[in-house]
């Protein structure tokens, strides 16, 4: 016997769907920040500004996706598709990651061309051109600033627009340098500083998705603790067969057979007995969507191999 919660509705959405204006305002940001950046390029010569200007690009379309999964996730569970669009979220974060991966790369291998192909640049309007950036992502940093710990989508797009500030004071740093000594390699070290900081935050994202992905117990949850909180309810006997993973963010679902003694089922309603179970689960693990199976001591020896 078990009890399901069904995924939140459509109405209720994901954690991230409270957060689509700031989404949006985060994207109007990215946008002019990149028009803005390339042409500051153009006009200095600045690869730096040119690297920023693509990492802002990112930003923009990387929050787009961010966007896209959070509209997709509104939409109701269907007969083929029970806990509906929540997990395009996590795809949404994939994808956020390997478009970081490939700025890196792109730039790296443009600034170091740029050593043994040095290009004249104006490091006046570079540092200004980047003052601007760093004005606007810190914007854009205070509309996400409580976005970036309810969703590993939203948390995406809050390290697009910081990694792309720290850039920005890359470039700043790189045009006083060039202003003030006239060093120009300055600027193509500040595009590989740009390029770096790009790879914690995409392998960070990469890992935590992919934790997701492969269905992986929940970062925050010790499984032995869920065990012995349901082990201490009266009658309960054993546990087995206990998994747990995440849907998406926020979102962890848990299942398990538990075994209860015979003199527990006869004197208790089974449907009191999950409530119980149930409310232990979402008080101690916030834990929402729980399926459990009762089953009579004895029973399991009957099914073959169990999983702990």
């Amino acid at each position: 016997m078990g009890h399901d919660h069904g995924p939140p509705s459509a109405a209720t959405g994901t954690l991230s769907g409270s957060f689509r204006n700031r989404l949006l305002w985060t994207i109007g940001i990215s946008v002019t920040i990149t028009l803005f950046q390339v042409v500051g390029s153009l006009l200095s010569g600045s690869l730096a500004l040119l690297a920023d200007a693509a990492h802002s690009l990112t930003d923009a379309v990387g929050v787009s996706l961010a966007l896209g999964a959070v509209t997709l996730a509104q939409r109701a569970p269907t007969p083929r598709r029970t806990f509906g669009f929540f997990r395009v979220e996590i795809f949404s974060a994939v994808l956020n990651a390997l478009l970081l991966v490939g700025i890196f790369v792109w730039v790296l291998i443009t600034a170091i061309r740029r050593f043994s192909e040095p290009v004249e640049v104006q490091g006046g309007t570079m540092f200004l051109v980047a003052l601007v950036g760093l004005a606007a992502n810190a914007v854009g940093l205070w509309l996400l600033r409580d976005a970036k710990d309810q969703s590993l989508n939203l948390r995406g797009a809050y390290l697009e627009v910081l990694g792309d500030a720290l850039g920005s004071v890359a470039v700043i740093v790189g045009g006083l340098v060039i202003l003030f000594t006239g060093w120009q390699a300055a600027d193509p070290v500040a595009s590989i500083v740009i390029g770096l900081l790009i790879v914690p935050r995409a392998y960070g994202l990469l890992r935590d998705a992919v934790h997701v992905l492969l269905e992986a117990t929940p970062q925050d949850m010790d499984l032995t603790q869920v065990r012995a909180h349901l082990l201490d309810e009266p009658g309960v006997v054993a546990v087995h067969d206990l998994h747990a993973w995440t849907v998406t963010s926020g979102m962890p679902v848990l299942t398990a057979h538990v075994v209860v003694d015979d003199a527990t089922l006869r004197g208790e309603d089974q449907g009191h007995l999950l409530r119980r179970l149930q409310a232990c689960l979402g008080d101690h693990f916030d834990v929402a969507h729980s399926t459990l199976q009762l089953e009579p001591e004895g029973h399991a020896e009957g099914e073959g191999a169990l999983h702990p």
